[in-house]
């Protein structure tokens, strides 16, 4: 019975949303109709608010609710809307009112809903179950960029304290030749250095640690208490140790990405259970051929969850690092210089290519542990 109720509570989210959507247009209306100087009266307002009341009418007047045409009306209606959103906002900048937010939480309801309805659309077939997969995401993605813009539009919030997306945008296409130096000196030279050395040095201690039992014991407790090292203390050290250039950061990079290799490469290694074991000793196999082919393949899961950590916790390390010393290049570098400059678009820039180069290699890892984990249940499923 209380399965039941539950699934009724999740069935109704779609008419909570449609109910919602209608309550924001009235208050919308109301706004702008009645009280005008409340909102800002002009006929792209109104559109806009006739436009978003057409969404529940789409979704549940005219019979659309299970509909995948009914789905695409609503997607395209709110995408219409949010135009005309970013359209009036753009002109009236800072005079948002009470209707204008009104409208623009319908037209987020909107979107929520359509994804919500988009992802009932999985398992209809393979490449249907591709392609919404990687649309949700991107729906997402767009959706905050321009609830972002709205808001920072319609209220006015001063540049130096929070830049519209546009202004990103702007700063990112004429930056191009800094943020490609930036880019090269931080990612392509320490990350990848020290992302390579630190998981690759952890992947041969651990399997020493698995053949050597009392390491395990004595070098572990080690390795745990380098982990626990905060980068503000190790950065300045490593500076001094490698000079100012991009093997320091790539030093800070190595012990960030040490551990937590070698705990899951250790923990992986011991996957295997007892009959597995057993089955290879039968065989005499020796050592290296029961690592080779039951070990290792069972710890690639463990080994790839190590690396898909790495792969965000190097880009953070040598950013991180770039603050305590750096040659006058660098993500780091950048970021430290362009605030105390009141730079701040600049700062979201190189922070939107760090965010779209740690994105592009945690995928590029997830892709790779596929192609390798393909036996596994959870890459099966």
């Amino acid at each position: 019975m209380s399965t039941t109720a539950a699934s009724n509570r999740r069935l109704d989210m779609p008419a909570l949303l449609a109910w919602f959507i209608v309550a924001m247009v009235l208050v919308g209306l109301f706004s702008t109709i009645f009280t005008p100087d409340l909102g800002i009266m002009e006929v792209p307002r109104l559109a806009l608010c006739l436009v978003i009341l057409a969404i529940a009418g789409v979704r549940y007047e005219l019979g659309f609710m299970r509909n995948k045409v009914g789905d695409l009306i609503l997607g395209l209606v709110t995408a219409i809307a949010a135009w005309l959103l970013l359209g009036t906002v753009s002109n009236h900048v800072g005079e948002a009112a009470l209707g204008f937010w009104a409208l623009a939480a319908a037209t987020w309801a909107a979107s929520w809903l359509f994804v919500e309805r988009l992802a009932s659309w999985r398992g209809t077939s393979p490449g249907t179950t591709r392609l919404i997969n990687l649309a949700i995401p991107a729906l997402f993605g767009v959706t905050l960029l321009v609830l972002w813009q709205v808001v920072v539009t319609g209220a006015g919030i001063p540049k130096v304290l929070l830049p519209a997306p546009s202004e990103i945008w702007l700063r990112l296409t004429t930056s191009l030749p800094t943020l490609w130096a930036d880019f090269r000196q931080t990612f392509l030279k320490a990350v990848i250095a020290g992302y390579v050395i630190g998981c690759g040095s952890a992947f041969l201690v651990a399997i020493l640690v698995d053949r050597v039992p009392f390491l395990r014991r004595g070098l572990l407790p080690i390795g745990n208490l380098v982990s626990a090292l905060p980068i503000i203390g190790v950065a300045p050290i490593m500076v001094m140790w490698f000079g100012f250039d991009w093997p320091s950061k790539a030093a800070v990079v190595i012990i960030m990405t040490f551990f937590p290799m070698l705990v899951n490469t250790v923990s992986g290694l011991a996957a295997s259970d007892a009959m597995q074991r057993d089955l290879m000793r039968t065989y005499a196999s020796s050592y290296l051929q029961t690592l080779l082919k039951l070990r290792l393949p069972m710890a690639m899961p463990f080994i790839f969850n190590a690396l898909k950590i790495n792969s965000t916790l190097a880009l953070i390390g040598a950013i991180v690092a770039e603050f305590f010393g750096t040659p006058i290049v660098g993500m780091g570098f950048r970021i430290s210089t362009e605030v105390g400059r009141m730079n701040v678009d600049m700062v979201w820039a190189e922070i939107a290519v760090a965010a779209l180069a740690g994105s592009l290699f945690y995928g590029l890892v997830a892709l790779l542990e596929r192609a390798v984990t393909f036996w596994h249940p959870s890459v099966r499923g």
